[in-house]
């Protein structure tokens, strides 16, 4: 992993920052929300993380991340909620969104 970790966007691209003053205040003034799709009762989001979730000592900065959240926040029996899946790019998140949405749709988004 490279420096400390800690990432902004800029534009759609994910740029490494030291700064943690700068750092925090990307994440006070932008949003980070790559898609939000609302399925039945279930709520797909894909975020960007701004904190590399690699915790490996190679490969790529994994940044991105989509879950799974039912709509009855209460809920803690669907075995949906809290399925999460993440990645480095915007350009991988917006697809995985799209994948993880499709595979909700055929289950019947229940």
């Amino acid at each position: 992993m490279e420096g400390c970790g800690r990432y902004i966007l800029v534009g759609k691209k994910p740029v490494l920052c030291n700064d943690i003053h700068v750092w925090a205040n990307f994440f006070g003034d932008n949003a980070r929300t790559v898609r939000k799709t609302e399925i039945g009762n279930k709520m797909v989001s894909t975020v960007f993380l701004g904190l590399d979730h690699n915790f490996m000592t190679d490969g790529p900065p994994i940044l991105f991340e989509t879950m799974i959240f039912s709509n009855d926040s209460f809920k803690v029996d669907d075995k949906d909620d809290g399925f999460q899946v993440r990645y480095s790019t915007w350009e991988e998140a917006e697809a995985g969104h799209e994948r993880v949405c499709e595979k909700l749709k055929l289950k019947g988004g229940k």
